[in-house]
């Protein structure tokens, strides 16, 4: 049996809070990725994983030594790493004749690896190369997608939905307009990925909303897709379940539209509209012979019933 495999009982309070940090929750810690780097890495690789590293902190983990392993055909190395450093996304980065500039995004689900994309990388320009100012560190960014095959194609639309995982950050319940800092654009056009990183500049427009300027940060990425490990479609729904703690009890007669709009319905006794009280005014007053006619009515009904 695996060392981490084994129960494992705390013998100090740090060690059992350690261990209390990775139990399964209602609510999941925020995921970390960790960024590995092959045994036959070039220089360009390196620098694409220290700017993503930078994009990621601190909810990232950099292994500076080279790990000769290879993801599409051994996946237990990986699957070591991520139950040591407690990260449940990854990206590897190798370089060599066959695929050189090789990127090999993936998730884990239990500690197993969901999915995973590789790309290839064929133009790149980093955060040093441009000389503009940078956002601070744990920036939560927005993303942007655009091309159509990010909704068409099963590939592309798996890989917008591992992008989205891997740069979301941390979930914030409100939005300051000031904490908007940077945005990540992804094209898909043409068989390839254009990953951009731009800084909001929030300027003066003589109104109470601000006029808006991009201005590119870095990094600058160029991809094209190469091989993929997809999850099977049973698997990808159980790793997507929500518990039934958190899913919202249904209330009784009220619902909502595709707006959003809450409608409300109430249950009501069959009333009696001739005992609704009205505005009192001569022309609606009954005459005496009206009055003598519902009387008798009502004396007759009775009679029935008896």
């Amino acid at each position: 049996m695996d060392a981490l495999d084994r129960v494992v009982k705390p013998k100090t309070k740090r060690a059992k809070r350690f261990l209390e940090k990775r139990e399964p929750k209602l609510s999941e810690n925020i995921k970390n990725a960790m960024l590995i780097k092959g045994g036959n890495a070039n220089s360009a690789v390196t620098q694409v994983l220290k700017d993503v590293y930078a994009l990621k902190k601190p909810y990232g983990v950099l292994y500076k030594k080279k790990n000769i392993t290879r993801p599409f055909e051994d996946q237990t190395s990986l699957e070591f790493f991520s139950k040591k450093s407690d990260c449940s996304l990854f990206m590897f980065g190798s370089h060599n004749k066959k695929r050189p500039n090789n990127l090999v995004i993936g998730r884990m689900y239990d500690y197993h690896v969901l999915d995973m994309i590789e790309l290839g990388i064929e133009k790149f320009v980093s955060l040093k190369d441009i000389k503009n100012s940078k956002c601070p560190e744990g920036t939560k960014p927005m993303l942007i997608f655009a091309g159509n095959d990010f909704d068409v194609t099963e590939d592309y639309r798996r890989l917008k939905s591992l992008l989205i995982d891997f740069f979301r950050g941390p979930t914030v319940s409100n939005i300051r307009l000031a904490g908007l800092e940077y945005v990540l654009h992804f094209t898909a056009l043409n068989g390839k990925i254009y990953f951009r990183s731009y800084k909001l500049l929030l300027k003066k427009s003589g109104c109470r909303t601000p006029r808006i300027e991009l201005e590119e940060m870095g990094p600058s990425l160029d991809l094209v897709l190469r091989r993929t490990h997809l999850a099977s479609d049973d698997l990808y729904k159980l790793s997507m379940k929500m518990p039934k703690a958190l899913k919202p009890k249904k209330k009784k007669n009220i619902s909502q539209d595709t707006f959003g709009t809450t409608y409300g319905r109430i249950h009501m006794q069959k009333q009696d509209l001739s005992k609704l009280q009205t505005r009192k005014m001569k022309g609606l007053k009954k005459r005496p012979m009206e009055k003598i006619a519902e009387d008798q009515e009502r004396k007759s009904k009775r009679m029935k019933k008896n």
